[in-house]
């Protein structure tokens, strides 16, 4: 089976009592300090304790141990890094999870940055980023259900919620979802989310994709779950609707007044990103009438030497902006930045000077690039930016009216989505008066006492000065206070201390 196999060693040798034994492990996939300990524990081993149960419990120096009986199971284990022991006149084998470290360390994620807040990411290892939560989530509900995936990859994946916050019909949904896909090879998050998504032909995005474990564990508290896959550090987050899209960590972390405001500042600019090139179009082209003399008169010499309609323009511009956005991404980050900004502005200069594009034309596009970006989240922002051009087809032949045909087809589309059976405008349409405090403004913490009730939760209760008993009873408080051997000295020192006083 493991033919022209070059990385898989087959390490034959001879435990104590001439009895044969066989290690099968990757190279590069364990750690071999600790592999050396284990084999040369076996090789010394003293007395008649050639069992495999004895062998187990009293030989090897290795904290993760488990036995396999069958060779789906073992093969499973040696090719995701553990070492397999094969011992003569024995029908189980051992798997010793002594697995390499992850290929890179801890760092800041590239993809969400912030001014304030934790400057810890996900990286490609699944352990480290699910001990990453749990530094987060100290609780023995947190859950983490184990799946594999891929016929070829046998890529492990975890599903992650609390027990006891986390709608039991959305995880049987997620997990059921996931069990169902059949498909040879995963390789990324991406290939999980497009097979479980609700509506793949929608260009809004039904999944929130994240790499902070502070937003994981934020989602987990909600009552929502997560999907974490090895090989990348993107994890998926589940249910998400549209406003969930539109706000950062960081909207927590600073006061609340600066959190609303923030917010506000992207629903502008998403307005701006959607409908700025449109609107240029349609009034230019259809509703002069609606510009003041004087800005119509310089938008008109502007044009004047213009060979292309309006549309045209936008187009043009529209799509070398995105093709230098594209251009940046893909270049090394040290040239990459310098390409965008400076390929926009000596192709912007040199088309007005050409007389290809207007100059209001290019500081229309101008603003509507940047207005795109202040969208915290990628997929959000891409589909914004898709959804741009039908609206500029729409505007160029029907005007006004067009953007308003087009606008209604959005709200209608995004009005008929659901994410794991959430609506996906919710709280706003249906209206969940008691979740708009976190939706288009961001209430101080101590207004936020509830969960968001669209989700299901099981326990709505987020804040609160006395917990409810049944709450106390499920948690094992019962009712009961921990003594603390300060708590009455808490008002200045104890009491032999405040007689004297």
């Amino acid at each position: 089976m493991f033919n022209d196999c070059s990385d898989i060693v087959i390490r034959p040798f001879v435990i104590e009592k001439n009895i044969q034994a066989l290690a099968v492990f990757i190279d590069g996939l364990v750690i071999s300090d600790v592999l050396d300990d284990a084999l040369r524990s076996l090789m010394i081993l003293e007395g008649n304790e050639s069992e495999i149960d004895r062998i187990v419990e009293t030989a090897l120096p290795v904290s993760q141990i488990q036995t396999a009986d069958n060779y789906g199971e073992l093969l499973l284990g040696i090719l995701g890094g553990d070492t397999g022991i094969f011992v003569e006149n024995h029908d189980r084998a051992i798997l010793l999870g002594i697995r390499g470290p992850e290929t890179r360390s801890v760092d800041e994620p590239s993809s969400e940055s912030l001014v304030r807040g934790p400057r810890e990411g996900f990286i490609e290892n699944l352990r480290t980023n699910t001990a990453l939560i749990r530094r987060k989530v100290k609780s023995p509900r947190l859950k983490m259900k184990p799946l594999v995936v891929g016929k070829h990859t046998n890529t492990n994946l975890v599903v992650s919620y609390i027990d006891g916050l986390a709608d039991p019909a959305l995880i049987d949904e997620v997990v059921q979802r996931i069990e169902l896909i059949d498909i040879d090879s995963v390789i990324e998050s991406g290939y999980i989310e497009e097979m479980i998504q609700d509506s793949a032909y929608s260009p809004f995005p039904q999944m929130q994709y994240t790499e902070r474990p502070d937003v994981v564990a934020s989602a987990l508290l909600q009552g929502r779950v997560a999907i974490l896959v090895d090989g990348t550090p993107f994890a998926l987050l589940a249910p998400t609707i549209f406003l969930q899209l539109m706000q950062a960590a960081e909207d927590y972390y600073e006061r609340f007044q600066i959190g609303t405001l923030l917010r506000w500042l992207r629903y502008l600019f998403l307005f701006m990103s959607l409908f700025t090139p449109a609107l240029y179009v349609a009034i230019t082209t259809f509703h002069p009438e609606m510009i003041p003399t004087s800005l119509l008169l310089s938008v008109s010499a502007a044009r004047e030497a213009i060979p292309f309609p309006a549309v045209i323009e936008a187009l043009i511009m529209e799509i070398i902006f995105e093709a230098l956005r594209e251009a940046g991404v893909r270049l090394p980050k040290s040239v990459g930045s310098a390409v965008g900004i400076l390929g926009a502005i000596v192709i912007g200069q040199a088309a007005v000077e050409a007389g290809i594009v207007s100059a209001p034309m290019v500081i229309v596009v101008s603003i509507t690039g940047i207005a795109s970006f202040t969208i915290p989240h990628f997929n959000g922002a891409i589909a914004i930016r898709m959804l741009r051009f039908p609206l500029l087809i729409l505007a160029s032949l029907f005007g006004i009216f067009g953007i308003l045909l087009g606008t209604m087809i959005i709200l209608g589309h995004m009005a008929n989505l659901r994410s794991f059976g959430v609506p996906y405008l919710s709280p706003i349409g249906p209206t969940k008066w008691s979740d708009l405090k976190d939706a288009l403004i961001r209430s101080p913490q101590w207004n936020l006492t509830t969960r968001p009730s669209f989700l299901g939760v099981q326990n709505p209760v987020r804040l609160g000065q006395e917990l409810p008993e049944e709450i106390k009873q499920n948690n094992g408080l019962k009712g009961q206070h921990i003594s603390h051997p300060h708590a009455n000295n808490r008002q200045g020192g104890t009491q032999d201390d405040q007689g004297k006083e």
